[in-house]
């Protein structure tokens, strides 16, 4: 198993940048592909990221594609998420999330998850 936890979060202005980290202790890191997720109040959650094992593929979903860059340092079993360009629709409690058998958009297909951090972005 992974254990995963979030950093990062706060509060920011619309157009900031925030860098979100994920810290991994446990199984070795580099056997998992990561991705990130985010949950805004009274919305489902929602795909951000994803990146393989060796951060060799990388995709993203459609509202953060061009404005956030996910990446990874296996050698310090850490995960991140550069934020740039912020709106306030991307105010929310963002998840990194890790498996070992799947590289996709579907949360359902990630079994280790962190508390969260909340990121909030005024306007």
């Amino acid at each position: 198993q992974v254990q995963l936890v979030e950093s990062g979060g706060g509060l920011v202005q619309a157009g900031g940048s925030l860098r979100l980290s994920c810290a991994a202790s446990g199984r070795t890191f580099s056997s998992y592909n990561m991705g990130w997720f985010r949950q805004a109040p009274g919305k489902e959650r929602e795909f951000v990221a994803a990146i393989s094992w060796n951060g060799r593929n990388t995709f993203y979903g459609d509202s953060v594609k061009g404005r956030f860059t996910i990446s990874r340092d296996n050698a310090k079993n850490m995960g991140y998420l550069q934020m740039n360009s912020l709106k306030p629709e991307d105010t929310a409690v963002y998840y990194c999330a890790a498996t070992d058998n799947y590289y996709g958009q579907y949360g359902g297909r990630y079994p280790y998850w962190g508390q969260g951090t909340q990121v909030t972005v005024s306007s």
